[in-house]
C-alpha cells in the first residue's frame, strides 16, 4: 500500500527528524509529569519548525473528492478544481498544509474499506512530504444508524437511538469498539460521535434518532459507554453538538436554530452527556450552530461564541481537549456573519479545529491575514496546534500513521463482529401495540406475507430499499414474502396497486418514515386496515408514527433502515428474537400533544 518513491521507512525518519525525535520517549523518564513535560516541550519544538502557513493549515480539516490522494477519478478531479482550486487530496495538502480530511459517501473516499485504507496511506504520504512533516487526522460522521459514511463490507452497528432503547451500556461500548476498530483499519482516527444532544423535541428535524433519547442521564450514560468504546480501539471520539442541540425544529443545515431553555434547564437537560463525556475523556467536542440566549445573549452562532466556548466549555467544566467545528458550510453558521468572518471569530471564541469551509481558499487567508493583523495572535493559533498535536500523538500517528491490508482484511466486517452487531441489533427493537396477540408471526404457520410501505434515500449500511430488505430477511427465515416500494409519500395509484397486492395475503408488514398529519402513508395504512388483511406497521425512523395511524394489528420500532436494523426487526416480528427494546423517547398523542400515548420504558414481550 506504499508509494514505490517514497518509502515508509524515510517517511517515518522524516517525521521523526522534523519533530526532534518525537517517535521516541526517552527511557529515563521516571515520572508521568516529567514525561509530560518532555512531550510538551518536543510538540512545541515540532510547531516552532513551521512557518505561519504550515501553522494556520493545521487548524483546517477539510473534504476532497476521490478515492485516491493522487490519482483520483477525472469527475473528482474537476469537482476538487471547482471547490477547492486543487486537482487532488495530495494537491490539497502541499497547498494549503491541512491538518485533517473528513471522508464522506458523496465524495467517493468510501468505495469499500481497502481502497479507504489506500486513501488514509496516500493521505498520510502527503502529509510526511511537507517542509515540516506532520500526519493528519482523518476523520469521517460514522454516527451508524441514518448516518453511516462507509458502508458493507464494513460492521455496521445500530444507531443511537436504537442503543438507547435497549438500554445496555455495555451493548453501546461493544458498538463502539467494534465500530472504532474497524475504522482505526482503515486509517480513520477521529470519528464525530456519539451524539450527545438531548431529543426533547419529537419535530426536531436533523436530530431525532440520532440522539440516544429524551432523559438526559439515559443519554449521559449512553454517551459514556461509547466514548470508551472507541478510546479501546483507539480512534479519537467526538461528542456532538455543544451546548446542545435537541430541542429546536429547525435544521442547522439550513438556517440558524434557537434553543429557549433557561441556563437552569441547560444544567438538567444538555448538559449532563456532555460532562459525562468529558469525564470518560473524550478527546474532541463538537460545537453546533444554534443560539442560544440564555448562554449568550449576544446571540451568536455557539460556534463562534467565546462566552459558551471558553466561558462555559474550557472554564466552567474544564475541558482541555480539541473543539471542532460543525461543518462551516452549513446555513447556521452563515446567517450572521461573511464566509472569511466565520473561521476568524470561531478561533476568538475557543475553537482548535475549522471543519469543511465553503471556500477554503477564503477562510484560510481570513486566518492568515488575521494573524498579520494582530486580531488573532500566533500565540493563540500555536495553543490549538498544541491541542491538536497531543491529539495526533496520543492517536499514535507520530509514530505510524500507515495501515496495512492484512490489518483491514483482520479486522473489518469479520465475522465476529457481525454477529454481535446483530445480537445488539436484536435488543433494541421495540414492539409497541400488539393487542390481539398478532405478534410474533411464527403462530400464524408461516404466513404469506406482503412487504410495503417507505423507501427513503438508504444510508451506507443497506442494500436495497427497506421493503426489499425485509421481504428478503422474512423469506429466510422460511416465509414467503413479496415487496412493494410505495415510498414516503404514496401516490393514490400506488396505494391502489398495494390494495391490490395485499389481497389473498395473511399479513401486511407496512415500513412508515416520519408519518405526519397531512402524509399519504396515513391513507396507505387505513386502506391496508380496511382489506381485513391484519397490518403490521414498523416505524423505520422515528418511532413517533404510531400516534397517526390507527387499526393496525401491531406497532413496531426499528429505529433505522440499515440492514442490520431491519433483519433484527424482521426476527422479531417473526417470532425468532424476543422483543426487549424498550422506547427512549415518550410517544405523544397527535390529537393532543400534552398527553402522552406511550412513555419512556414502553415496550411489549412475547408471552
Amino acid at each position: 500500500m506504499h508509494d514505490r518513491n517514497l518509502s515508509r521507512r524515510t517517511l517515518l525518519t522524516a517525521t521523526a527528524v522534523a519533530a526532534g525525535a518525537i517517535a521516541s520517549a526517552s527511557p529515563a523518564v521516571a515520572s508521568s509529569a516529567v514525561a509530560g513535560t518532555a512531550r510538551h516541550d518536543r510538540l512545541k519544538r515540532l510547531i516552532a519548525r513551521m512557518s505561519l502557513e504550515e501553522k494556520i493549515g493545521q487548524l483546517f480539516v477539510m473534504r476532497v473528492y476521490g478515492h485516491s490522494a493522487t490519482a483520483p477519478d477525472q469527475a473528482d478531479i474537476d469537482a476538487n478544481l471547482k471547490e477547492i482550486g486543487v486537482r487532488t487530496a495530495a494537491e490539497l495538502i502541499e497547498r494549503y498544509h491541512v491538518g485533517g480530511i473528513i471522508y464522506f459517501a458523496w465524495a467517493h473516499n468510501t468505495r469499500d474499506p481497502h481502497q479507504i485504507a489506500e486513501l488514509s496511506n496516500g493521505i498520510q504520504r502527503a502529509g510526511l512530504a511537507q517542509p515540516t512533516p506532520v500526519p493528519l487526522l482523518i476523520s469521517t460522521d460514522q454516527e451508524h444508524g441514518i448516518v453511516a459514511r462507509v458502508g458493507k463490507p464494513a460492521t455496521l452497528v445500530p444507531g443511537a437511538m436504537a442503543l438507547g432503547a435497549g438500554g445496555s451500556r455495555a451493548d453501546a461500548r461493544a458498538a463502539a469498539r467494534i465500530a472504532g476498530s474497524e475504522l482505526a483499519a482503515m486509517g480513520i482516527v477521529q470519528n464525530y460521535a456519539p451524539v450527545a444532544d438531548v431529543n426533547v423535541n419529537p419535530a426536531n428535524p436533523v436530530i431525532g434518532v440520532r440522539s440516544f433519547g429524551s432523559e438526559p442521564e439515559a443519554v449521559a450514560r449512553m454517551v459514556d459507554a461509547q466514548v470508551r468504546g472507541y478510546r479501546s480501539a483507539g480512534i479519537a471520539a467526538t461528542s456532538k453538538h455543544f451546548p446542545g442541540h435537541g430541542d429546536t425544529t429547525v435544521d442547522s443545515h439550513t438556517g440558524i436554530p434557537v434553543i429557549t431553555h433557561t441556563r437552569e434547564e441547560w444544567e438538567r437537560i444538555d448538559a449532563p452527556p456532555f460532562r459525562a463525556a468529558i469525564a470518560a475523556g473524550i478527546d474532541s467536542i463538537m460545537t453546533a450552530h444554534i443560539q442560544f440566549p440564555a448562554l449568550d445573549p449576544s446571540n451568536d452562532p455557539a460556534t463562534l461564541s467565546r462566552p459558551i466556548l471558553t466561558g462555559i466549555l474550557r472554564e466552567e467544566l474544564g475541558y482541555d481537549g480539541v473543539v471542532v467545528t460543525d461543518a462551516l458550510n452549513m446555513e447556521g453558521v452563515r446567517v450572521k456573519y461573511g464566509d472569511d468572518r466565520v473561521p476568524v471569530l470561531a478561533l476568538l471564541a475557543g475553537v482548535d479545529q475549522l471543519l469543511n469551509p465553503p471556500d477554503l481558499a477564503v477562510a484560510w487567508n481570513a486566518v492568515l491575514e488575521a494573524v498579520r493583523s494582530g486580531e488573532l495572535s500566533v500565540e493563540r493559533i500555536e495553543e490549538s496546534i498544541l491541542r491538536i498535536l497531543r491529539l495526533k500523538e496520543k492517536l499514535g500517528l507520530l509514530r505510524d500513521p500507515f495501515v496495512t491490508s492484512r490489518g483491514v482484511d483482520r479486522t473489518v466486517g469479520t465475522r465476529s463482529h457481525l454477529a454481535a452487531a446483530d445480537r445488539i441489533a436484536e435488543g433494541t427493537t421495540t414492539v409497541l401495540t400488539n393487542p390481539d396477540g398478532l405478534l410474533p408471526l411464527s403462530r400464524r404457520s408461516r404466513p404469506n406475507l406482503l412487504v410495503v410501505g417507505a423507501d427513503p434515500a438508504s444510508p451506507s449500511g443497506t442494500t436495497g430499499p427497506p421493503t426489499s430488505v425485509l421481504a428478503g430477511a422474512f423469506t429466510e427465515l422460511g416465509f414467503t414474502a413479496g415487496a412493494l416500494s410505495t415510498g414516503t409519500a404514496p401516490t393514490t395509484a400506488k396505494i391502489d396497486e398495494a390494495v391490490a397486492a395485499a389481497r389473498g395475503r395473511d399479513v401486511v408488514v407496512v415500513a412508515t418514515y416520519n408519518v405526519s398529519a397531512t402524509s399519504s402513508q396515513r391513507t396507505l395504512v387505513d386502506r391496508l386496515v380496511a382489506t381485513g388483511v391484519p397490518v403490521v406497521a414498523l416505524a423505520i425512523r422515528n418511532p413517533y408514527d404510531i400516534a397517526r395511524l390507527g387499526g393496525v394489528g401491531a406497532a413496531v420500532a426499528s429505529y433505522s433502515w440499515t440492514d442490520v436494523e431491519l433483519r433484527a426487526a424482521a426476527r422479531v416480528i417473526a417470532g425468532r428474537a424476543r422483543p426487549e427494546g424498550r422506547l427512549p423517547v415518550p410517544v405523544q398523542r397527535a390529537d393532543d400533544p400534552t398527553q402522552t400515548l406511550f412513555p419512556v420504558g414502553h415496550g411489549l414481550s412475547y408471552r
